[in-house]
């Protein structure tokens, strides 16, 4: 367990982060009191995901690749519709 204040987890706070995953647990403090912890989250390692999950779930239409309507693109761009 690490014994932080809290100016100086900001100050280096992408290599305490590297602690964390390396499985420390850091007691974050503010003038010598104690107001938090901070600790790793326990990922779940499942492994590689399998390829095609959704596979005959949807169709990807053959027009998928041709160029958006003028209106849509429009849209994205933050215009008004014409």
């Amino acid at each position: 367990m690490l014994r932080l204040n809290i100016n100086e987890v900001k100050t280096h706070f992408s290599k305490y982060l590297t602690k964390l995953r390396n499985g420390y647990t850091i007691l974050l403090g503010k003038r010598k009191t104690p107001i938090a912890e901070i600790r790793p989250i326990k990922s779940e390692n499942r492994g590689p995901r399998p390829i095609g999950l959704d596979k005959g779930r949807f169709v990807v239409p053959k027009n998928i690749n041709d160029p958006l309507a003028d209106w849509l693109l429009d849209l994205f761009e933050g215009k008004e519709p014409k």
